[in-house]
């Protein structure tokens, strides 16, 4: 008798996922969260003004020096004072790199995980995205196709609600879109000036996962349109943006067959060979230091990349002295993120008697990936698209400096516009970028620590500084003045927060995790869906695809149960 049919580690994007489609297919889940619980309506700070809080919302250099010393620089702009409960304490939960490395793992241990903070780009992969390794002979070749996922992101984007536009682009395929947010005067004036000058290069309306039209299930889980506000790293009480918090988790709450505990942080898998499958799931309560093992029929793992593939490193046993289900010894392997630090700015003129009203979230423009798409023989392999948008500098919540009326009402004159673009580009997965165990360190809970080997290659390198001379080019074309573009500054890696590859999915166990399914190879009872599972990583931000995946895996998962196969 075990104690649950299912286990799912982690309530983040794909966990909240994993919850939601397995407890409405009627089984009984137990969700595991490492961290406390957060209670919109108690944790979320999205009301209150910065000039209200402490240092006006600003973490003081002390305490980012001693507590926050890798989750503040990598994302300033998210990390602030009155939110610092949403992002780890790093003297708390330390990590090392190989020495001539670097690494920034950035993070939110609590319900909801990362889906509460991130940027909420939402972009399919598309057709040459699964057929890339293949193609270039790079790493092994994706176990899926395109038109296998394409029903399940269409089933993923209408419940989560993504506000786009069908923009017809093969590379960057259409989806289930709910009414965009409008492009700005000087934002369309760039598209025309840049898919004029550059056939094949196109300027899109960003795609975001924020309601502009909500659906009848939506509202019936107490969500309701974006406001415009630009107020989400705070959370978000009108429930507007996708979460785990703000849907998917209440969708599986509803039915009656979640439980939820939380502080429980996951040590180890435990492996039964006699049946070939996990028998339990030890974890240790982060607040007491007791241990408990929960039993279930089925586990799914959605602890992120970088954790999911720690937790099996840790589940040693006599079959899989490696680390369970890692007899490829691909587990760790393959880690990749996104690259960026490329980009440029300038100002873009005849428009300074326009103004803005509100504040879209997450972003304006999306360039499509176009090299090695529609412009070939270029130095690199793969490709990028950049993010960024134009807005006033000197009105609507400019940077103009100044104190008191002479500072207001220059918020109030028409001025210049300033519009940014910055690239997002693929790493390609290299099996010596790897997260281990460290041999002697631990955490305070007993729990090793992760130790990380992860660089960038040529082709990152050289990528960049083409992305950097595009973006110049694009500007020119506009007629902007003033234009910035400093040297590429390629991110530690990490840095995008897109950490992905670590237990890849292929058709061959030999050099492979996890299957089509993104089931193991080796214990069939064990699915991973979070960014693990990713056998390349694509330009776009992947969160889609990882809601998608996980979707799909449920779904396969059930049906396996109901035939008795697992």
């Amino acid at each position: 008798m075990t104690d649950f049919d299912a286990i799912v580690v982690g309530s983040g994007m794909s966990g909240g996922w994993s919850a939601k489609e397995l407890c409405e297919r009627g089984l009984k889940v137990l969700v595991l969260e490492r961290g406390p619980e957060i209670k919109p309506e108690r944790d979320y700070v999205d009301q209150l003004p910065p000039w209200q809080e402490k240092n006006l919302d600003r973490i003081s250099q002390e305490e980012i020096k001693e507590r926050y010393f890798k989750q503040y620089p990598g994302v300033s702009y998210a990390v602030k004072e009155s939110n610092k409960h949403f992002w780890v304490r790093d003297d708390e939960h330390p990590y090392e790199t190989v020495e001539g490395t670097q690494y920034d793992w950035l993070r939110g241990y609590h319900t909801g995980g990362r889906s509460i903070t991130w940027s909420r780009q939402s972009y399919r992969m598309g057709p040459q995205d699964f057929t890339a390794n293949k193609n270039e002979g790079v790493a092994i070749d994706w176990p899926v196709r395109y038109d296998e996922i394409k029903p399940w992101y269409d089933y993923v984007e209408e419940f989560a609600g993504i506000a786009g536009n069908r923009d017809g682009l093969e590379q960057l395929p259409d989806g289930v879109y709910q009414p965009g947010f409008e492009l700005t005067d000087a934002e369309n004036f760039f598209k025309s000036k840049v898919e004029s000058t550059f056939p094949g290069r196109n300027i899109i309306q960003a795609r975001i996962a924020h309601l502009t039209s909500a659906t009848d299930e939506q509202r019936s889980l107490g969500r309701s349109n974006c406001q415009s506000r630009n107020r989400c790293h705070f959370g978000c009480s009108f429930k507007a943006y996708f979460s785990s918090l703000n849907a998917t988790l209440p969708a599986a709450e509803r039915t009656g067959n979640m439980t939820i505990v939380h502080n429980a942080a996951v040590q180890s898998l435990e492996y039964d060979a006699a049946t070939n499958r996990i028998s339990g799931v030890r974890i240790i309560d982060v607040e007491t230091n007791e241990n408990r093992t929960y039993t279930s029929t089925l586990v799914f793992l959605n602890a992120s990349a970088i954790a999911s593939a720690m937790i099996l490193m840790q589940s040693k046993s006599a079959t899989f002295p490696n680390g369970l289900a890692n007899s490829s010894d691909q587990v760790g392997r393959n880690l990749m993120d996104h690259i960026s630090g490329a980009g440029a700015n300038g100002i873009i003129n005849g428009f300074e008697n326009k103004k803005v009203f509100g504040r879209r979230p997450s972003g304006g423009i999306y360039i499509p990936r176009y090299a090695n798409i529609t412009e070939q023989n270029k130095p690199f392999t793969r490709g990028f698209g950049y993010q960024g948008g134009a807005s006033p500098i000197g009105n609507a919540g400019g940077q103009i400096a100044g104190i008191g009326r002479d500072f207001k009402e220059s918020h109030k004159s028409p001025g210049p516009w300033r519009i940014s673009i910055g690239a997002f580009g693929e790493q390609l997965p290299n099996p010596n970028n790897r997260v281990t165990l460290h041999p002697n360190k631990t955490d305070k809970w007993g729990n090793p620590q992760a130790l990380f080997d992860v660089s960038y290659g040529e082709n990152e390198h050289t990528m960049l500084e083409e992305a950097r001379k595009d973006a110049v080019a694009m500007l020119e074309a506009a007629g902007c003045t003033d234009i910035n573009s400093n040297p590429v500054n390629l991110t530690v890696p990490g840095n995008r927060i897109h950490e992905m590859g670590s237990a890849r999915m292929g058709d061959d166990p030999s050099n492979s995790v996890l299957n089509r399914w993104c089931q193991a190879h080796d214990v069939p009872n064990l699915f991973v869906t979070d960014g693990s599972f990713m056998t390349s990583a694509a330009c776009q931000n992947p969160s889609i695809s990882y809601m998608a995946f996980t979707a799909r895996a449920c779904d396969h998962a059930v049906n396996l149960m109901e035939e008795n196969s697992l």
